[in-house]
């Protein structure tokens, strides 16, 4: 038995030894990921077959490092329930695949296969949840891991290794078509929900690849791959804590961002990949690139062979359908790089492989049907809904009390993929619901009027009708329409009806075209409005708010989205969610995030407001929390207390009662202003939170903690400083301010 083939012997000992043998075509072959993977297999009707262009990449590497996804159905990939992959189907497609694989390798080498999982796995009868903006509303990173932990479940039955998840964006700019893949604008409220999906998912045995590393949300102008126009400094603040948490969550892997940092390629960026995420902090996985970025860098070095010995050389190992990473033989005889760092990926690659089991398991078991992901069997998703819609205003209208006659106008209303976000696959019509459908079962005893078109004089008519008037208004991320994409996937602009999405950044923030006339018309004639916005980014709304009588702000809230909004509008459960973005009164105005930097003179506009016109963390649930006995319990400052550690300073304990008739989500955020330090700091942070839901007159007793860690700036000469001699604390639920006090934490 030689060393690879011994399973007792370690990993990265496996993958030296077998390493050694190969020759530099399979070498380079264990690092290619050209190959769309829903392009592989072809069906027709029960009958699977391998593509050419697959047969004859194994042939042409004598093997194949990683396929990616498989089971991506879309309208990209082009694959839906005719000719796609699911069920016993998508178990036998992955064994044929396999089989090719490991029977074409000199040495038996499995594939690793990757799947896109941004929120769910984008797959038919894929297990969907709300989109990362609306998770992060939710402040809940415990109910995000229970919903990651089902999604690895699927993942695995369907042989996953890697999870392709959208965790470690920080939105710093509405205007940009991805906000939606954000958790929201501050890192450790992300960070959080960063640590819980890789946990839950990983917890399953399906690695997961975070993407994407790093700074793609400080875009220029809102623009996607734009550069990150930003220092070191801000880098460090605001994101690079999300990868970190993910390094200590045990991440697998890390995709590269398009973007460059202060004028560097992410994708050929040393510092980055591996001085920061190796070197700094200990990360031992594999990196992937993102979609033919690697060929991106053809830009600045005019040579294909050079792009990919330059991505090498700074730590990518994985490519991503590119041409320069299947030049990397060239590229080593070239002497543009060595063959030792070829190696260093190889191993990388392959001792991913012996860990996750292929060598010894590397087929699905077949004959079974595999599991149903129902919302009775899996409600996680069908909560996350729940808990991510956002009340801003409330006139008294809502709860509703059984009006007999609702309007249900909007071009939301009544579109299942409009509540779904990118990256989506299909789904059926029993696996989903509409604001319509969830209104139909949760308000039987009221006549429904409904119109979902953009008609002002007919949505003004059916709104006098009607007792009450919900008006779903909103964006899209749908490409399920006339819809042109990218060689990356991304959509071409002025693709059919999305205006967010990848591909989909916008100059204004304005509502899409008629939403603005329709809202004014039905506004003139309904006794009551509701209005309800359904998107992937925050809008520019502000006389949208002023007018309506009652908001909810839902982020695409998934699948179950439109059930939960109805259940919500009638008082089945109150409203929790807390804004993880702060929304604009205008593009003019961004950028508009709560934790700018605290500058000498105050700053704002002649003809704007200095504020937003919905802030970060506000939100109201339908009944009244009283909060009581807020106290600060010091701890002792340790002689040498150093920067960075994990020590608290500081805890803050409250006492909250539900003074209501319903149950009632408690969510309190502890803030910091830093007042004295060698650097600007910002003008608040984010230091801890919780969530906790009270009974109808219940009462708990909250507590949150303040860190050493918590109190560390980036002094002057780019070092980590403790800044604790002059802090202002401030705790918020809300749209309230609960408590504020000034203290110092020096001997």
């Amino acid at each position: 038995m030689l060393p690879y083939q011994d399973a007792s012997r370690a990993p990265a000992e496996r993958a030296r030894d077998l390493c050694a043998r190969l020759s530099l075509a399979e070498k380079a072959g264990q690092l290619t990921q050209r190959l769309y993977g829903f392009h592989s297999v072809l069906r027709q009707g029960e009958s699977l077959s391998l593509s050419e262009d697959f047969r004859s990449e194994v042939r042409h590497w004598g093997g194949l490092g990683t396929l990616y996804g498989l089971y991506r159905a879309d309208p990209w990939s082009g694959r839906d329930w005719e000719n796609g992959l699911s069920g016993p189907l998508a178990v036998r497609a992955y064994n044929l695949a396999q089989r090719y694989v490991i029977e074409h390798s000199r040495f038996g080498i499995p594939m690793l296969l990757s799947s896109e999982c941004p929120h769910g796995h984008q797959a038919l009868d894929g297990y969907l949840l709300p989109v990362n903006l609306a998770v992060g509303a939710t402040f809940d990173p415990e109910l995000l891991r229970a919903a990651g932990e089902v999604c690895g479940k699927q993942l695995k039955e369907l042989g996953v290794d890697l999870a392709l998840v959208s965790a470690l964006d920080i939105l710093r700019d509405p205007r940009w078509g991805r906000s939606e893949e954000c958790y929201g604008e501050d890192p450790l409220h992300a960070a959080r929900f960063a640590r819980a999906i890789i946990q839950g998912i990983q917890s399953q045995g399906v690695a997961v690849a975070v993407k994407h590393f790093c700074a793609q949300g400080e875009t220029t102008g809102g623009i996607n791959a734009s550069a990150a126009r930003i220092g070191p400094r801000e880098l460090r603040e605001i994101h690079l804590p999300v990868a970190k948490a993910a390094c200590e969550a045990g991440a697998a892997a890390f995709m590269a961002a398009y973007n460059e940092i202060d004028g560097a390629p992410c994708h050929m960026n040393a510092g980055l990949l591996t001085g920061i995420l190796r070197e700094e902090y200990g990360f031992d996985g594999v990196v992937m690139a993102d979609g033919c970025a690697i060929d991106r860098l053809d830009a600045l070095t005019r040579d294909n062979v050079r792009s990919g010995a330059l991505a090498l050389e700074a730590g990518v190992d994985i490519g991503l359908w590119d041409t320069g990473f299947s030049r990397l033989p060239e590229a080593v005889e070239k002497g543009y790089v060595s063959e030792k760092l070829l190696d260093r990926a190889v191993i990388r690659v392959l001792k991913l492989k012996f860990e996750r089991g292929l060598f010894e398991r590397p087929y699905l078991p077949e004959g079974r049907s595999p599991t149903h992901f129902s919302p009775s069997a899996f409600p996680q998703s069908h909560e996350l809904s729940r808990q991510s819609l956002i009340l801003l205003k409330n006139n008294g209208l809502l709860p509703l009390r059984a009006p007999r006659a609702v309007a249900v106008i909007g071009p939301s209303a009544n579109d299942v993929y409009r509540q779904l976000g990118d990256y989506s696959p299909p789904v059926r019509r029993g696996d989903a619901a509409t604001l319509l459908d969830g209104l139909r079962l949760t308000a039987p005893g009221s006549t429904l009027l409904t119109d979902g078109g953009l008609d002002p004089a007919r949505a003004a008519a059916l709104a006098a009708q009607a007792d009450v008037t919900v008006l779903a208004l909103g964006g899209s991320s749908s490409r399920f329409g006339q819809v042109r994409f990218d060689a990356n996937g991304a959509a071409l602009t002025a693709a059919g009806q999305m205006d967010c999405g990848e591909g989909m950044d916008c100059g204004s923030l304005s509502l899409p075209a008629g939403q603005q006339t329709l809202f004014q018309a039905v506004r003139s004639s309904a006794k009551r409005l509701v209005t309800v916005l359904i998107a992937g980014r925050p809008y520019a709304i502000a006389d949208i708010a002023r007018d309506t009588d009652a908001l909810l702000y839902c982020f695409y809230p998934g699948p179950w989205g439109g059930l939960a909004i109805a259940e919500a509008l009638f008082g089945r459960f109150s409203p929790s969610g807390r804004l993880p973005v702060s929304i604009p009164r205008h593009a003019g105005q961004l950028p508009v995030y709560y934790n700018a930097k605290a500058g000498v003179i105050p700053m704002s506009y002649r003809d704007l407001p200095a504020t937003p016109l919905f802030a970060f963390g506000e939100g109201m649930g339908y009944g009244r929390l009283v909060y009581s006995d807020i106290a600060l319990r010091r701890f002792p400052l340790r002689p040498g207390q150093a920067a960075g550690e994990d020590a608290p300073l500081c805890e803050v304990r409250m006492r909250v009662r539900n003074a209501g008739t319903l149950a009632e989500y408690a969510v309190p955020m502890l803030f910091v202003s830093i007042l004295q330090a060698d650097v600007t700091c910002r003008v608040a942070e984010l230091k801890d939170f919780c969530k906790a839901s009270i009974p109808p007159g219940g009462e708990r007793e909250l507590c949150l903690v303040l860190r050493a860690r918590d109190l560390t700036v980036w002094n002057r000469r780019m070092q980590p400083q403790l800044a604790a001699s002059c802090v202002r604390l401030c705790l918020r639920d809300g749209f309230h301010t609960l408590w504020e006090e000034t203290a110092g934490f020096t001997d």
